[in-house]
Order: C-alpha cells, then sequence, then structure tokens
C-alpha cells in the first residue's frame, strides 16, 4: 500500500502512481512552447507539481519515509560511492558531503575556489575536481557559459543542486524558491538539451533564451531577444511568450 505522498517516476512525465492513476504524454521542447502541453488529464498540475519537487524526482518516492531515504542517498554517495569510485579517503568523503551542503545553503552556488578551499581545509585544485566528481554522480550540476563552444567545456558560472529534493533534503523549508525554480527547470532541461548561462537572462537553449521567475515575472530582461520566453511559475496555462513551469516536467 502506497502512503498518500506518494508521487511515482523520476520525472513528471511519469505521475502513474496508483494513487493518482495519471498517463500524461511526453511533449517536445517545441510543443512546450508552442503551449501544446495541456494534458486533459491533470487539468490542475500544480499541486502534484509541488509534490513532485518534494518528492517526487526517484522511484522510492512510492514508498513511506521518502526524506529518510533521501538522507541515506545522500550520505551513501558522497561518503562511500564517490570515493571509493575515485579512490579517495572516508575523510575526503566527508568533505565532499560538506561541499554539497555549502553549495546546497548558497545555490545557486558562484563558484568561487578558494574561499570553499579554505572552509574545507582542502587545496584550490581540488575544488573543479570534486565538484566534477559530484556532477558525475548527479548530485549537483554546473552550468556554463558558451566561451567552450562545446558541451561542458565553457566556464562554470553557476552550481545547482542535481534536483529539488536534493535541495529540500539539505535544507528543507530554507530552500529559497527562486533557486529551486531554476533547479527543477536546468534539470528537466539539460537531460534532452545543451544548456548554457544567458548574458541577459537565466538560461539558453540553442535558439532560445529563457527567464525564469514567479507568477509576476516581466518580459523586460527578454525584450530586445528573438525567441525570449519567460519560464512562470504558479500558472497552469502557456500564453504568448509565457509558459508554466510545471510543463517542462512533460518532456522525457
Amino acid at each position: 500500500m502506497h502512503c498518500e505522498k506518494c508521487l511515482s517516476g523520476k520525472n513528471m512525465h511519469f505521475v502513474e502512481c496508483k494513487l493518482y492513476q495519471i498517463d500524461v504524454p511526453v511533449y517536445s521542447l517545441e510543443d512546450i512552447l508552442s503551449g501544446k502541453a495541456q494534458p486533459k488529464a491533470v487539468p490542475h498540475p500544480l499541486p502534484l507539481f509541488r509534490q513532485y519537487l518534494r518528492e517526487g524526482y526517484y522511484p522510492f518516492a512510492l514508498e513511506c519515509d521518502f526524506q529518510k531515504r533521501m538522507q541515506n542517498v545522500i550520505r551513501q554517495t558522497m561518503e562511500s560511492d564517490i570515493p571509493h569510485y575515485a579512490k579517495m579517503s572516508p575523510a575526503t568523503g566527508r568533505k565532499l558531503r560538506q561541499m554539497l551542503s555549502i553549495v546546497a545553503q548558497n545555490a545557486p552556488y558562484k563558484p568561487e575556489a578558494q574561499s570553499l578551499a579554505n572552509e574545507l581545509h582542502i587545496s584550490r585544485n581540488d575544488v573543479p575536481n570534486y565538484l566534477l566528481f559530484m556532477e558525475k554522480a548527479e548530485m549537483l550540476c554546473q552550468l556554463r557559459d558558451d566561451t567552450g563552444g562545446m558541451r561542458g567545456l565553457g566556464k562554470v558560472e553557476k552550481v545547482y543542486l542535481n534536483n529539488t529534493n536534493i535541495q529540500y533534503a539539505l535544507v528543507g523549508e530554507k530552500a529559497e524558491i527562486g533557486n529551486v525554480r531554476e533547479t527543477f527547470f536546468y534539470n528537466q532541461l539539460h537531460v534532452t538539451h545543451d544548456i548554457i548561462s544567458s548574458r541577459i537572462s537565466d538560461f539558453c537553449v540553442g535558439d532560445y533564451t529563457f527567464e525564469v521567475g514567479g507568477k509576476k515575472k516581466g518580459k523586460k530582461q527578454i525584450s530586445e531577444v528573438t525567441n525570449g520566453f519567460v519560464v512562470r511559475d504558479e500558472i497552469e496555462y502557456a500564453t504568448n511568450q509565457i509558459i508554466p513551469l510545471w510543463a517542462f516536467g512533460l518532456m522525457y
């Protein structure tokens, strides 16, 4: 028997648990930007979306004690899995977990290798490597700029936690809502698209520019951009150049 907080799947598309009995199709990015992501099975998606942000990314969301299991996943990954893979000492594993906590409390984290190294009492040169190991373990994501010309080669502009479930597990209700929104958007888009930082807004995906915010977020930052979109939380439907944030959870 599933607990009442059940919401299945690794992403929002899999809202198919026995409690809700919802089957939603996959939409392309172009479908979402044109306002076609309006599944009839979910006429009011916001309550489910709020639940997903806290307890919906991992399959064990179907089970009870989600937060306890999340803490175990984080501890196992940071203190055992990564050190074993990278041949690190247990003490280094504890440093990794501490680093993740610092990122969580300051996300989106602006990479400052020296200050982070000083706080953790590690070498400055180790910081990029540790962040990369954590990124490969899907504990965090690094948003890069376009200077590299290829995916993954640009300068790191911001560091996000990999998904909002990790965010809430680490900082609880202290999670800053603006960061929650950006974390969700980045997490969903980077699976199927190259996503980089924007020099005038939040994100760029191909020829598209995105500004992410709440329901009152305006178009000022994209006013002079071709193919610019405002991604708003707390709205249910798309209008001209304004797309609901939850819709980007239906891409895969």
